[in-house]
């Protein structure tokens, strides 16, 4: 069955490492210290919340699958916890700017200085460039670090992610973001990751494309290696949803239906924990 160059309806999610992965204890004498502490206090009480839900989506099209879908988890949450905790994102309509040469240079001076905590991260930011990339970076952080449940819309484009979703896996991911700097230990332990993609194939186990899945072994390895427990992380998988769109997958529309059917209890299920 040939693989469309790219899956309209939604479809799949992988993502791509920054340039700067890791965890560890920082041991720069940076200024403003007390600034640090109270900035680390708020995003670790925030943190610490269960009702706060970040909700990102990336599919290029208005009505995708998996915008409907991170939307029912999203519903079904708000009426659970309530409005005040939930934050949203469209990240076609809002973009993160990619990261640059700058984001690069400023993150690799914060590695040689033991992995700063990001609200220590001014006093090693050098120009305007700099200054700019550190502006668009350490509020993404803390939104993140904020939210006790993050659920992500990925369709699968070309058996990967929309750039639009890979930009700000880019930009988050921060030397020493997500690293208590007292202890040493990550900060997203209880973060709870909720990914609902689309699949215009199937990627399943036991499949003949199970080996083209890049999306959920690469994201499990992701959110993982920030120190999201194994068992926080969660996928959502609505599979064959271009059967009915192209003509030689239309065999497989009871499967699309059934598939779409199970995701559809599937986010409410996972909502309400």
């Amino acid at each position: 069955m040939a693989a469309a160059l790219v899956e309209p309806l939604g479809q799949h999610l992988l993502v791509h490492w920054s340039p700067f992965v890791g965890a560890g204890r920082h041991s720069c004498g940076n200024k403003d210290d007390t600034r640090a502490k109270e900035t680390r206090s708020t995003m670790l009480s925030a943190h610490d919340q269960v009702t706060s839900l970040l909700h990102l989506d990336s599919s290029h099209s208005g009505d995708s699958i998996t915008r409907r879908l991170s939307a029912r988890f999203a519903d079904a949450w708000r009426e659970r916890h309530g409005t005040s905790g939930y934050r949203y994102r469209d990240l076609v309509a809002d973009p993160v700017p990619p990261i640059s040469a700058a984001y690069c240079e400023l993150g690799r001076r914060v590695e040689k200085n033991g992995y700063v905590p990001p609200a220590k991260v001014d006093a090693l930011v050098e120009g305007a460039a700099e200054e700019r990339e550190w502006s668009l970076t350490l509020p993404l952080i803390e939104q993140f670090l904020d939210a006790g449940t993050v659920v992500i819309g990925a369709p699968m484009y070309n058996f990967s992610i929309p750039a639009s979703l890979k930009a700000w896996i880019d930009r988050i991911t921060f030397p020493g973001a997500y690293t208590d700097p007292d202890t040493g230990r990550s900060l997203l332990h209880g973060k709870r990751v909720v990914v609902v993609t689309a699949r215009g194939g199937a990627y399943g186990p036991g499949t003949p494309r199970e080996g083209f899945d890049f999306q959920e072994p690469y994201l499990r390895a992701y959110f993982g290696n920030l120190g999201v427990a194994e068992d926080g992380v969660s996928f959502v998988n609505a599979e064959m949803t271009l059967a009915d769109l192209v003509p030689h997958l239309a065999r497989f529309r009871e499967m699309a239906a059934r598939s779409l059917a199970e995701a559809r209890e599937a986010v409410v299920d996972l909502a309400a924990r």
